[in-house]
């Protein structure tokens, strides 16, 4: 997990993934070391932003060197846990439920949905997609026995509290959610919301804008 993560501004969290991704990309194509201006050209990112993420972090190249991209790897895949696995759940097999199990993380062997829940299944379960699939019923005694961390919630508004509320008696640690619904979830759970229709939204806006 990351380290003294209060003090890293969540705008820098964001990127911690996209990082990780971009230097695999680099050390794909055999390129040893990076500047952050290299890396910025990559990411379409400011060069000093990208300096001052790696600032917060401790991640520091040599002045007139740059970055070496293996250590950079090593770093960033010891900050996000990337050496562990992630056993993820999901919630609600409808259009965008259906579409994650088929992507299910491919380019991320280590973090994978392993189980999922939606109304139509039957109780004794049934494969969507190769993934074990169950009737909510089950999701109680499910989290436990598939030893699940993080759920992403796809189910329809009317649905997500309720559901909520029956996880944050699991023990899972986060909840991806997809709904429009600001869910309430106890302390020891993180939740990351993503509403579509606000991002297409707010895309929609700073396009006008120029």
């Amino acid at each position: 997990m990351l380290q003294e993560a209060a003090k890293i501004p969540l705008a820098t969290t964001k990127r911690l993934p996209l990082y990780y991704r971009f230097l695999q990309n680099f050390a794909n194509a055999g390129q040893k070391r990076i500047s952050s201006q290299e890396l910025s050209d990559a990411m379409k990112i400011d060069s000093a932003t990208i300096r001052r993420d790696f600032s917060y972090l401790g991640a520091l190249g040599k002045k007139g060197y740059g970055y070496d991209v293996q250590e950079l790897l090593a770093f960033f895949r010891k900050t996000l846990d990337q050496d562990e696995e992630t056993n993820v759940a999901l919630i609600g097999v409808g259009g965008l439920g259906s579409a994650f199990l088929k992507y299910n993380f491919h380019r991320n062997h280590n973090t994978k949905i392993i189980v999922a829940f939606d109304s139509n299944s039957p109780h004794e379960g049934e494969k969507i997609s190769g993934i074990d699939t169950f009737h909510p019923d089950e999701i109680e005694g499910k989290i436990e026995e598939y030893g699940i961390e993080l759920v992403i919630l796809t189910v329809p508004s009317r649905s997500a509290q309720e559901v909520t509320d029956r996880l944050a008696k699991t023990s899972i640690k986060g909840i991806l959610n997809f709904t429009p619904v600001r869910i309430s979830v106890p302390d020891h759970i993180r939740v990351q919301t993503i509403d579509l229709s606000v991002e297409l939204q707010t895309l929609i806006y700073q396009i006008k804008q120029h």
